[in-house]
């Protein structure tokens, strides 16, 4: 029962905050039902004055042991793993901004990948990434097999300083993009 009132109270919270905090027509703040399977891990501890919902062992992603924080204190990344299938990176960029754009930019000059934005805002991308497939007609039938993953990069600022939220450099499936987009959008400064 105290795991239940404990988890409403973040969410409400989560929810009061979104509706005080942003008169954006368009925005793309989460709701209750979209956070239904996740909980709330407060990063102070760790350095960064806000607050992540995490997915929770009801995901459906492997996710039933406590959310792991990795940060040595005199470090500028932190690694959030949730279970084997979910493993976030975060790191401190201080007064640098536009790290989207900047990514995006390393992203075009890749002459191996192919890229899909699937969500493109000024500070938030999701994307799919495709490795581009060129071989020799003489070649085993096993190359040129599709290779896919998704990926995510978001640039928060909290506290005046600028944070990076990205998935892992090999990317994942769609389905576990997807809840670390949520989760990414889910961080409210503290």
């Amino acid at each position: 029962m105290k795991y239940l009132l404990k988890r409403f109270a973040i969410l409400s919270s989560l929810v009061f905050l979104a509706a005080c905090g942003s008169d954006d027509s368009t925005s793309t703040e989460l709701t209750e039902e979209d956070l239904a399977s996740f909980a709330g891990l407060q990063l102070k501890p760790y350095e960064i004055p806000a607050i992540i919902m995490l997915p929770d062992e009801t995901a459906n992603i492997g996710a039933s042991t406590k959310p792991e924080v990795i940060h040595t204190e005199t470090d500028f990344r932190w690694k959030i793993i949730v279970g084997p299938n979910f493993e976030m990176d975060i790191t401190d960029w201080g007064s640098e901004k536009d790290l989207v754009k900047q990514k995006k930019k390393e992203l075009a000059n890749t002459d191996f990948l192919t890229i899909k934005y699937l969500v493109d805002e000024p500070n938030f991308i999701l994307y799919e990434q495709q490795l581009k497939v060129k071989g020799s007609k003489k070649a085993s039938s096993t190359v040129g097999i599709e290779h896919k993953t998704y990926h995510v990069y978001a640039e928060k600022e909290i506290n005046k300083i600028n944070y990076v939220f990205s998935s892992r450099e090999e990317g994942y499936e769609k389905m576990i993009i997807e809840l670390m987009a949520k989760s990414i959008r889910s961080v409210k400064e503290n």
